[in-house]
């Protein structure tokens, strides 16, 4: 599948269509191992009890420039 002439589209319209893709997606279609499934719930837990820290996309790129 190749999308076409996306740059016609302001980002607005772009991040509405993302939105809209990413909807039409069956949360059931998702097959993902239990596991993996284990480990996202791990995740969601610490992060909504506050255990995990989060970092914003410039102090990443900051960071990894540090240790080069």
């Amino acid at each position: 599948m190749e999308i076409k002439n996306l740059s016609q589209y302001s980002n607005a319209e772009k991040i509405i269509l993302a939105e809209q893709l990413w909807d039409s997606v069956s949360k059931e279609e998702l097959n993902i191992s239990s596991e993996v499934e284990k480990e996202l719930d791990i995740r969601l837990k610490n992060l909504e009890e506050g255990k995990t820290e989060l970092y914003t996309w410039d102090e990443i790129k900051a960071h990894l420039k540090s240790i080069r």
